[in-house]
């Protein structure tokens, strides 16, 4: 390494914790470490990585390689949580599917943890340790779950009622972006196409990139979520859901239209016929009365309904 890459790859690495202080100070003074938890621990253990990483690989080079496997593993994890946080909000408006997907998040996690158990012993490797491919592959398994997240949300964000200014939006596009470029350098390095040092600068700058979206993104005005955004498509799978999960009593229709039919009719329906003992004494009645009057017209008789 010439020292012009040299001064390059500390220089883009130094970038990093003035980004994540700048993102972690918008995002208290916003608010926004209450609503975006994992994200903002995401980005803490970003910082403290490279406090304690930093330092000693000038003294302690042992030390400094097993606090980044501990720490990144960490990192792994926060990532995935970022995953979560994302979801709930995008579907905030819609609970049973919110609710779903937290179900399938957990199952989505608990099969990320048996792939990389599998992986890590089954794979005989003289350079990496069991427990460091585990991170490794667990780390990738996230990094195809936010190019899916990020994926949906480019294509089916105002499907959902999601504004590309939304904070949601933001974090999904920088951690989509970065693991797009990150997963193509690894494949490269493997066939052998880009050198090493260049695969660790390009990911450094992918990562600048993305640390420079997410400080824009919580840095400005986040517009108001407007629920009639969303179609009617999602809220008929939110409600067909809700039925599934609270069904009504099989004859539960039956009252309800006959309710209406009742109803139906009573608007319509007429008075019952007057009797023939009582026709016969109004028609006596109003004759006599016609005749002591000496008219020759009898009074109409007026039908009410009810």
């Amino acid at each position: 390494m010439t020292e012009k890459i040299k001064l390059l790859y500390y220089a883009l690495w130094l970038a990093h914790p003035i980004l994540q202080v700048g993102i972690a100070t918008v995002m208290v003074r916003r608010g926004l470490h209450r609503k975006f938890k994992f994200f903002f621990g995401y980005i803490l253990t970003q910082i403290v990585t490279f406090a304690v990483v930093f330092p000693a690989m000038w003294h302690h080079y042992s030390a400094a390689f097993y606090l980044y496997w501990l720490l990144d593993g960490l990192s792994v994890a926060f990532g995935f949580g970022v995953i979560h946080e994302v979801f709930v909000d995008v579907f905030r408006f819609f609970h049973t599917l919110r609710d779903l997907g937290t179900v399938l998040f957990k199952w989505a996690g608990l099969v990320m943890l048996l792939v990389a158990g599998v992986v890590s012993v089954s794979t005989n490797s003289s350079e990496l340790a069991p427990w460091m491919q585990a991170i490794i592959t667990s780390q990738r398994c996230v990094r195809i779950v936010q190019i899916g997240m990020v994926l949906f949300l480019l294509f089916f964000a105002h499907y959902v009622g999601v504004s590309r200014r939304q904070h949601s939006f933001g974090v999904a596009l920088g951690f989509g972006s970065f693991a797009i470029v990150e997963l193509l350098l690894i494949c490269s390095w493997v066939g052998n196409h880009v050198e090493g040092t260049w695969v660790n600068i390009l990911n450094m700058a992918a990562y600048n990139c993305s640390l420079l979206i997410w400080l824009g993104y919580v840095a400005a005005t986040r517009p108001a979520r407007d629920a009639s955004l969303s179609l009617l498509q999602p809220q008929r799978w939110e409600q067909s859901l809700t039925d599934i999960h609270h069904p009504l009593p099989p004859d539960s229709l039956i009252p309800m239209f006959e309710g209406m039919v009742d109803r139906a009719l009573s608007r319509t329906q007429m008075d019952p016929p007057v009797s023939s003992g009582s026709a016969d004494s109004a028609g006596t009645a109003s004759r006599g009365a016609a005749a002591s009057s000496g008219g020759g017209r009898f009074p109409a008789v007026q039908a009410t309904s009810k």
